[in-house]
């Protein structure tokens, strides 16, 4: 998606297309991007117009390199007094079910899988300037989220080092164990051929 001039790409028929968006225009499944970014940054815009804040409802990431190739995106629950959802009778939370799936089909191509449009609750448009906040938490959390991953990358690749460092030990001790053996046999022939000399 292109957010100058509203370009997005879509799929009809397993032929890629470039379509202009209205700025009103909506999801619907089988709508492609460009990247989880873009499509991010259309259903945000869309959430935006509508009345709603969007949150991550869920992530799957590839088993091969961790990546994420699976985004769930969904309403966070907003009442028209812009707290979150109220509290069932019972105390047990309800949320929205509003969202959209998004999947990757290869690098560079993010389709739309499932739009849920209808709200359990109204909608209320926000102001441009809670919009800014929300823009510099979600980017807080990226920058939090992609240093994290740079921790945990570092971490396995100490815990690797480690156990190598461990095996080289392990086979050193092996080898000096195996040593120490031969120079006591070697004591015990030899004590044993002074015994019979004498």
């Amino acid at each position: 998606m292109d957010d100058q001039n509203g370009t997005i790409y879509t799929s009809e028929g397993g032929e890629t297309n470039i379509v202009e968006v209205s700025p009103n225009q909506e999801p619907y499944e089988g709508m492609l991007f460009e990247s989880e970014d873009a499509a991010r940054v259309f259903y945000d815009d869309y959430a935006s117009r509508v009345g709603f804040l969007t949150r991550v409802l869920s992530s799957r990431k590839s088993e091969r390199d961790g990546s994420i190739i699976s985004r769930g995106l969904g309403c966070r629950g907003v009442s028209d007094n812009g707290r979150k959802v109220m509290q069932k009778e019972c105390g047990q939370r309800e949320f929205c079910t509003a969202m959209v799936l998004l999947r990757q089909e290869k690098p560079g191509s993010w389709v739309v899988k499932k739009f849920l449009k209808d709200h359990n609750h109204p909608l209320v448009v926000q102001s441009q300037k809670s919009r800014r906040t929300l823009d510099e938490k979600d980017k807080k959390i990226q920058e939090l989220t992609a240093q994290l991953r740079v921790k945990k990358r570092l971490s396995a690749a100490y815990r690797e080092q480690l156990l190598a460092f461990m095996k080289d030990v392990e086979d050193h001790n092996n080898h000096l164990s195996i040593k120490l053996q031969s120079v006591f046999d070697n004591l015990k022939v030899l004590e044993a051929k002074t015994v019979g000399f004498t």
